[in-house]
């Protein structure tokens, strides 16, 4: 693929049409490129190997829900890599079918973790039922095709104007102060393509030899070479029983210090890779 290619290509997304994710994927690279949507992580992460996706757009972290930590087990399992980075306001809608009103509702169907963002709505009226369901989008799209004016669903805009639904009720979220962040994946030799001069964000994964200090080791070039460490988290090592993966975000005011900064990293630790170079987005 040519960088060239960047407007068209085909971007694997986890979901159904109308989900967050497609938003997000289209709100980076623009309207002209080919969504495509596949059922679980797993399918996404192998969609371009199968020759169904030129490039992934997956969810890393939420504002208020943390780390997807399965993107992040996945990643670490493939030859794809950071190129890019978008975060995305999540705002739920309470979607309906047209002519429902919100008089006319008994139930709402959505992501459990949507439903449990819109607390304060389903406080407020006591008497909805919340059905869990396997996707926001997916539920709208269940909700349209049955015609029932008693459900509806809670999804984003673009779910509603894919399926031609009716936004009953607008941002019913708890939290304004929601935000996801998605990262753009690419099979590594393709890159390369992609790399601004202006990549000053690094993404890590680094496990540490068993020594006292191993850590503050690994974190002191950061430090020293003026590179701000914007986010450290470990996950357990699979197979390695209380041995740890740890998961850094960094950025550098210029690239030398960046290099500087990694090589010295690189010694410190017993195993580094770099899970991709690129540009971070602003809010």
């Amino acid at each position: 693929m040519n960088i060239s290619d960047r407007q068209t290509i085909r971007v694997a997304f986890q979901g159904e049409p109308g989900a967050f994710s497609e938003a997000a994927a289209i709100q980076l690279l623009g309207g002209a490129i080919t969504t495509v949507p596949r059922a679980t992580f797993e399918a996404a992460f192998t969609s371009i190997a199968e020759g169904a996706a030129d490039a992934f757009l997956a969810p890393v972290e939420n504002t208020l829900a943390g780390s997807v930590v399965r993107v992040y087990d996945l990643l670490l399992q493939s030859r794809l890599t950071i190129v890019e980075e978008t975060i995305l306001p999540i705002e739920h809608h309470l979607i309906g079918v047209p002519g429902a009103t919100l008089a006319d509702l008994r139930s709402v169907a959505s992501h459990p973790m949507a439903l449990a963002q819109c607390e304060r709505f389903f406080s407020s009226r006591p008497e909805l039922k919340r059905i869990p369901a396997e996707d926001t989008a997916g539920s709208v799209r269940e909700v349209l095709a049955r015609g029932d004016k008693s459900s509806a669903a809670i999804a984003g805009r673009r779910a509603s104007e894919h399926y031609k639904g009716v936004i009953l009720a607008e941002s019913v979220q708890d939290n304004a102060e929601n935000f996801t962040r998605f990262v753009l994946l690419l099979p590594e030799n393709e890159a390369a393509a992609w790399l601004s001069p202006d990549a000053t964000k690094v993404s890590l994964a680094m496990r540490l030899a068993h020594r006292p200090g191993a850590l503050l080791a690994s974190l002191e070039p950061f430090r020293k070479h003026a590179v701000n460490l914007l986010k450290i988290e470990s996950r357990p090592i699979h197979g390695r029983p209380w041995e740890y993966q740890f998961f850094i975000d960094v950025e550098a005011g210029d690239v030398a210090r960046l290099d500087l900064a990694l090589s010295e990293v690189r010694h410190a630790t017993s195993a580094l890779r770099v899970l991709g170079r690129y540009v971070a987005a602003s809010r």
